[in-house]
């Protein structure tokens, strides 16, 4: 498949910006991706998700395939039952996400840790500084302190850093990262409207 990728650089990141904005950013470059030819959309940003697929799908009869964090598949793989995740406050503040986590994790407990100003850092090519190191710590020992043993990246940015966040939590954590399902569901999404 061809892919046509947007990013919303001059407006991106979206963790603090008000839902009104976030939909409105989201509807306007989806109607470019449309102009664009695009038969289905991925809203590659958890925020944007929660803020606006909704009206997303309302809105456009193409497939939108959106990301969530991934709490199902972190509650597979979490031994002691004790799962952290790595997100921005509007995420950990949508209604989608406390009805995800509400759905699947009941018999679980979810540490949420907003990571302000993490995204600015990824944007800014701060992947490797001592900068940005301390933030993840900052951000990542008091869920160990908590004992998970399995931490969500509940941000696309988030993969970025994934060999910092490794060397700070170690190999007995388990890292996930929703991209490759949702990459997934993109191949079943098109197959099953005939859109290969």
């Amino acid at each position: 498949e061809d892919l046509i990728y947007i990013a919303d650089s001059g407006f991106a990141p979206y963790g603090d910006k008000g839902i009104d904005f976030i939909q409105e950013r989201s509807h306007k470059l989806t109607r470019f991706l449309l102009e664009q030819g695009a038969k289905a959309v991925v809203v590659a940003c958890n925020t944007a998700t929660a803020a606006a697929v909704v009206s997303l799908r309302e809105s456009f009869s193409l497939p939108i395939i959106a990301m969530e964090p991934g709490v199902r598949p972190a509650i597979a793989a979490s031994r002691c039952r004790r799962i952290g995740v790595l997100a921005t406050q509007n995420t950990l503040a949508s209604k989608q996400f406390l009805n995800l986590v509400h759905r699947y994790a009941a018999n679980v407990t979810i540490f949420n840790q907003p990571c302000p100003g993490l995204v600015e850092q990824i944007e800014s090519g701060e992947l490797d500084s001592l900068a940005t190191r301390r933030l993840l710590e900052r951000f990542i020992q008091p869920l160990l302190k908590q004992g998970v043993d399995t931490l969500v990246l509940g941000c696309t940015h988030y993969a970025f850093l994934t060999p910092t966040i490794r060397s700070i939590v170690g190999d007995d954590v388990t890292l996930v990262d929703p991209a490759p399902a949702v990459a997934r569901q993109v191949g079943r999404v098109i197959a099953a409207n005939d859109l290969r």
